[in-house]
């Protein structure tokens, strides 16, 4: 039974990567995926996914699939989206559309929370109606779990302003919610005492 999908992660957790891994995997058994991303995410060119570590293949637009027949639908057995937060209400409703009536399961990766830690319409609706939701896990600069998304300039991190401005590395930095709070982006890596040490 096809499923939805929805693995979500911090910046630089490695999204698009699993994206790309998923899509090889599935040419290699000798089945078509199809790759897709959303019209917002230009900052690799219109028609193409890359990842941070130079893995990059074409792509189709989802408002390009939303346009395509059940019959070219079908003819895939994967579709697999990039960037899905950028995705609107009725777009994520639409890849469930696929799944529940086309019988073809959809992978999505993204962001779960904007730099405001609020949700992104794409993955709002998601985590309402995905079959399966798993986080993709990365670390803080300090070695925890970095859950937040803190977007920064030279003055430090910018806490207002419009949910979607297209960056990488030197916009964004993954931090925990700790050091999310506080405004840290950089320090001296924390010590944090084992379960023994924290007992006595």
């Amino acid at each position: 039974m096809a499923k939805l999908f929805y693995y979500y992660g911090a910046m630089n957790s490695s999204k698009t990567a699993n994206a790309l891994m998923t899509h090889f995997n599935y040419e290699e058994v000798g089945q078509k995926a199809l790759l897709c991303k959303t019209e917002t995410d230009t900052r690799d060119g219109r028609m193409v996914i890359r990842s941070r570590i130079g893995l990059e293949e074409s792509c189709v637009l989802l408002g390009d699939l939303q346009k395509m027949s059940k019959e070219e639908i079908c003819s895939y057995d994967c579709i697999i989206v990039d960037e899905v937060q950028f995705a609107t209400r009725e777009q994520i409703d639409f890849l469930s559309d696929i799944v529940d009536f086309y019988e073809v399961p959809v992978v999505c990766y993204g962001l779960r929370a904007d730099f405001q830690n609020h949700l992104f319409p794409g993955s709002e609706r998601l985590i309402a109606i995905a079959d399966v939701i798993q986080e993709i896990k990365t670390v803080c600069w300090c070695g925890r779990k970095a859950t937040c998304n803190a977007r920064y300039n030279e003055q430090g991190i910018i806490r207002s302003g419009s949910q979607v401005f297209l960056g990488a590395n030197d916009s964004y930095v993954s931090l925990c919610r700790k050091h999310f709070k506080m405004g840290i982006l950089r320090g001296k890596r924390e010590v944090h005492p084992s379960a023994d040490e924290r007992q006595e």
